[in-house]
């Protein structure tokens, strides 16, 4: 260790040659640290992804280092639908505003109820690999390198041994000047000569047994190195893995809000009509209330009382769509909040962020209008649309 030391001291300061790896080898190596590092970091960030809030980051991996089961957490969508619940208990789960807090809270805990999914069915095929490759293989690789990176610098200085014991014995075997040397000094000369011999065949040994260990200890982290190729390849599936979870929860998420969606706007009457039950009735002539804006009305129709067997054909005239005409004045621009898909001939398909023009008729759902796009004309849901001045 002393040896290992002193040579990794001197090539530091530039005083000592270093065994070079051949270039496949740090292609090898360049190749692993890259992996390792982008690794943690896609680990870290996909963490956040799934737990945004570091402090249950922090409890669940001291859960896991102490070997432990993580507890069950209540998601954000569960909790909100636990809010919503009990707040249309509190108001009154008969009332608009309670049932769709009801309709609402419902989605929100199924929604969490997916996310909770995911993120186990992501925590399972990606992140487990990817940890158990940080902690696993990567820490045999850096275990195999040291070793590697101890077994080079002996061998640099076996061979910086050898280099100094064959200077010595050069100097040593050199033929003295027969003027300046006494025959005391031949004998001398001739026993340092053969000490310097015995100790370059003692580094040479010991050179050779150095090098053949490096050459192991080189192969050895050369196929732990090739190993990260297939490495590769069980991230990929892995991460193919986690693309088809997110894409199921994301599709799962997208259709639970859209059946909300559609439930708000063909049987909620939450957005208009509030004060219908605390309201006395408007007149027959006066225009039915839509939210907080009132449209004008197509002059009243007289009622036609109603005989069994026998159809109101005056009412049905003024409610098909296809044959009302709109208001002389009155009409409003309208902006659509959500696609909505019709469900007869009798409404229009809308797409959001289109404008259309919007009027009611005596008589209609307040819940719905009569829209108008170029030639088209159909029943419209008031809850798709954001109503213009």
């Amino acid at each position: 260790m002393t040896t290992s030391f002193l040579q990794f001291t001197e090539e530091k300061l530039g005083q000592a040659e270093k065994t070079e790896l051949d270039a496949h080898f740090e292609n090898l190596l360049a190749r692993a640290d890259s992996t390792k590092n982008w690794t943690e970091k896609i680990l870290r960030q996909t963490e956040v992804l799934l737990q945004p809030n570091p402090s249950a980051r922090v409890e669940e991996f001291l859960y896991e280092k102490l070997d432990r089961k993580v507890p069950s957490r209540v998601t954000n969508g569960e909790l909100l639908a636990q809010y919503m619940t009990e707040a249309a208990n509190d108001f009154g789960p008969g009332t608009p505003y309670g049932k769709t807090l009801i309709k609402v809270g419902e989605t929100q805990r199924r929604l969490g109820a997916a996310e909770r999914d995911f993120i186990h069915s992501a925590s399972i095929n990606f992140l487990t690999p990817l940890r158990n490759f940080l902690e696993g293989d990567w820490r045999t690789i850096s275990k195999e390198r040291r070793i590697l990176q101890n077994c080079r610098l002996d061998l640099d200085a076996c061979k910086a041994r050898l280099k100094k014991a064959k200077a010595a014995e050069a100097k040593a075997a050199a033929v003295p000047d027969f003027q300046e040397t006494r025959p005391r000094n031949y004998i001398l000369s001739a026993s340092a000569s053969a000490l310097w011999s015995d100790e370059v065949e003692k580094a040479e040994h010991e050179l050779r047994l150095t090098q053949t260990e490096f050459d192991r200890q080189a192969e050895v982290t050369r196929l732990l190195l090739e190993g990260i190729s297939s490495t590769h390849v069980n991230h990929l599936r892995c991460l193919h893995e986690f693309v088809e979870s997110q894409t199921n929860y994301y599709a799962q998420c997208y259709q639970y809000m859209l059946d909300l969606q559609k439930q708000l706007g063909r049987f909620s009457g939450t957005f208009v009509g509030n004060a219908e039950s605390t309201s006395p009735p408007p007149a027959a002539t006066s225009p039915p209330a839509v939210g907080a804006a009132t449209l004008p009305a197509v002059p009243t129709i007289p009622v036609v009382p109603t005989v069994v067997g026998v159809p109101n054909t005056v009412a049905e005239s003024v409610l098909n769509p296809n044959e009302v005409k709109p208001p002389a004045s009155g009409t409003r621009k309208a902006r659509v909040l959500y696609d909505y898909e019709a469900a007869d001939s009798s409404e229009l398909a809308l797409l959001a962020d289109e404008m259309i023009t919007v009027y009611s008729l005596p008589g209609m759902d307040p819940d719905w209008l009569i829209g108008e796009r170029g030639n088209q004309k159909g029943k419209v849901p008031v809850t798709y649309l954001e109503l213009l001045s």
